[in-house]
């Protein structure tokens, strides 16, 4: 099922992503960390006063303590500033973490590195950091000399001692290889945070909970603003308090790095109020265009986009792929799973020539797949799609719906884990994938395109499939509601073994068409069930 409503008017959620997306070049080193320069070494600063006495700390309290906020009416923002007074976009970008003064630097105990995110432009409300070690809890103060001013900020920083807060925190690790530490998770507006593997660019974002996202009330943004460190052997583990105006939250993510980077996390919930739509564990990336819509986009590039497809694995071991839009009208799709196995926002092109863009390198885009931990029951995988011109621009959304509506002083949780990283297909599955997804105008080539119709050509790899003879017994299934199929084929292309679907649709205009396709024979699927949404504007 898919509904189309306007655009959320509360918060622009594109200002907020593309300060995130901006943050990664605007600070420098943040994806890699050398030596600081010799003429760098921090000036000695007098103690501040005693250092404040440690606390006891555990998940379960953590749990009680949010249990009781929600129980009470959110509080005010706190925007305290930054403590240089406001800062701008141009501001922003003069300031830097030192890695010199990482946390946890000196301890040979561990590869994991702390560093802050200073507050200011976007950032104004301070989230506040804590070191767990043998169940207490110290905090991780900060001030300007953990950090480079350059520009007017340099002198400005002078008479600032501690800052009132960070903006969020990075961890840093030796990821890729032993003699360097590369960024491995950051957290950092909102309840927003990103993690690699190994090889991986920063791309798609993941988020704590998603309320009212593009519904008729107000998307609302609950934020996490205290975090509580724990390290933990090869891993660590990282609490988060979550506040905002409907709920409270206690979060665990024990993260472990590697070629794919696990987070498993715990999301217990506290509700204020009932909003009118609960997203667990939402995604969010960006697609621009690719083969289905590269005619609309005057640039070099092939192909622009974070993810390319979102991935559902079903209870049962059905798969389905469902190719990105850029559409033109915000749009919604619903798919109704119980107890799925899992969800993703997928990169499968890692070719560079499928992109040519040897800055933004998206080939080496993380892939994100969300693995629900015991049983979630019955609800649907939601995918919101927003039209948008610029790559900037984050505009892709995918999240769990529970079926079950949340109510005011209900307390849930969730338990899932994260995988992110290139996620190959599975070279050894049965079932055949979807390796392309192009799509253009309807009809005969060579021809006037036929008004109100479209071509979609689907290339299926792998599996069994990839094995027979093109005139084996296998059928292509297929269908579109919101418009007609008025031809398909189905043919191997002999060259390199692929299968390709072909099917010609026509629809009224203004009509949004949902397609389906997958291949069969021999009393069972061969294929990914292909899905697509044709909006005929």
């Amino acid at each position: 099922m898919t509904k189309t409503r306007p655009a959320p008017s509360t918060i622009d959620r594109r200002a907020l992503l593309q300060a995130l997306a901006l943050t990664a070049p605007v600070l420098a080193g943040i994806g890699r960390v050398g030596p600081a320069m010799a003429d760098e070494a921090p000036r000695v600063i007098p103690p501040s006063g005693a250092a404040p006495e440690p606390e006891t700390f555990s998940f379960d309290a953590l749990t009680e303590t949010m249990r009781a906020a929600a129980t009470r009416p959110a509080p005010e923002p706190e925007t305290v500033g930054s403590g240089l007074g406001e800062l701008g976009y141009d501001d922003y970008r003069m300031i830097a973490f030192r890695p010199d003064r990482a946390r946890w630097r000196d301890d040979a105990d561990t590869d994991y590195r702390v560093h802050a995110f200073h507050m200011g432009w976007l950032f104004q409300e301070p989230v506040r950091l804590y070191e767990v070690e043998d169940g207490l809890a110290r905090p991780l103060a900060f001030t300007t000399e953990d950090f480079r001013y350059h520009g007017p900020l340099e002198k400005k920083a002078e008479t600032v001692d501690e800052l009132p807060g960070v903006a969020g925190f990075r961890l840093n690790a030796p990821l890729n290889r032993p003699d360097r530490e590369d960024e491995l998770v950051a957290f950092l507006g909102a309840s927003y945070f990103r993690a690699l593997g190994k090889n991986s660019r920063y791309g798609l974002s993941a988020r704590g909970v998603a309320i009212d996202t593009a519904t008729s009330e107000a998307e609302e943004f609950p934020r996490f603003s205290r975090f509580w460190l724990e390290k933990a052997g090869k891993s660590v583990v990282i609490y988060a308090a979550l506040e905002g105006p409907s709920l409270t939250g206690a979060y665990r993510f024990v993260v472990t790095p590697g070629a794919e980077t696990v987070m498993d996390v715990t999301a217990r919930l506290f509700f204020r109020r009932a909003p009118e739509q609960l997203g667990v564990a939402p995604l969010t990336s960006m697609f621009l265009y690719s083969e289905k819509n590269r005619a609309d986009f005057d640039d070099y590039r092939p192909a622009v986009h974070d993810s390319d497809g979102l991935m559902i694995r079903r209870r049962d071991g059905d798969v389905i792929w469902r190719p990105l839009n850029n559409p033109p009208r915000l749009s919604g799709s619903y798919f109704s799973e119980e107890s799925p196995r899992g969800f993703g926002l997928h990169q499968r092109d890692r070719d560079f020539e499928a992109y040519q863009d040897g800055g933004a390198r998206y080939e080496r885009r993380p892939s994100l797949m969300v693995e629900p931990q015991g049983d979630w029951g019955r609800g649907a995988v939601r995918l919101v799609e927003i039209p948008t011109d610029l790559e900037a621009n984050d505009n892709i959304v995918a999240f769990w719906v529970p079926e079950k509506k949340v109510e005011a002083g209900e307390a849930r949780e969730y338990a899932y884990r994260l995988r992110w990283g290139d996620l190959p297909v599975d070279p050894a599955a049965e079932i055949a994938h979807v390796a392309e997804t192009r799509a253009g105008a309807g009809g005969v080539s060579g021809v006037e395109a036929e008004a109100n119709s479209r071509k979609f050509v689907i290339d299926l790899e792998g599996g069994l499939l990839a094995d027979l003879p093109a005139d084996a017994e296998v059928t292509l299934k297929a269908n579109a509601k919101g418009g007609k199929i008025i031809s398909q084929t189905l043919e191997r292309i002999e060259a390199n073994g692929v299968w390709r679907v072909v099917l010609d649709v026509t629809a009224p205009e203004g009509e949004t068409v949902e397609l389906a396709a997958h291949v069969a024979g021999f009393d069972r699927k061969l294929s990914e069930t292909w899905l697509y949404q044709w909006i005929n504007a």
